[in-house]
């Protein structure tokens, strides 16, 4: 299914599969996966993407927090939950720590309705 990307996220994309090898064959592939895995018409492994970005100074677990706080301060705890795929309790203990003001929300998707 095509994705659009906005500039700078094509250009990292559309150089990555340039670039992309499977760690199956020592040559180029042409995988479908962007991230070609160990294992020929795979993708890389979740582990071995989480050791590519911590080499790059890039920590999941810190990233993922402070985009679910985010999240958290935008969206009702009901359409964090659905969208998201977590449970509605976690999704209420995130909106709570954010402070995030649901009642916005709804406003602004009425606003965005009525301007439809």
């Amino acid at each position: 299914m095509p994705v659009e990307l906005p500039a700078p996220v094509a250009e990292l994309a559309l150089h990555q599969v340039a670039i992309r090898r499977s760690h199956a064959v020592l040559g180029r592939t042409e995988s479908p996966w962007l991230f070609p895995g160990g294992q020929p018409g795979r993708p890389i492994s979740a582990w071995a993407m989480g050791e590519r970005l911590r080499k790059l100074g890039i920590r999941l677990a810190e990233a993922r927090s402070t985009a679910l706080f985010q999240l958290a301060t935008e969206l009702p705890a009901a359409v964090l939950a659905r969208t998201l795929d977590i449970d509605i309790t976690v999704a209420v203990k995130r909106q709570r720590a954010a402070a995030g003001d649901w009642g916005a929300y709804a406003a602004e998707v009425s606003r965005r309705n009525s301007e439809a």
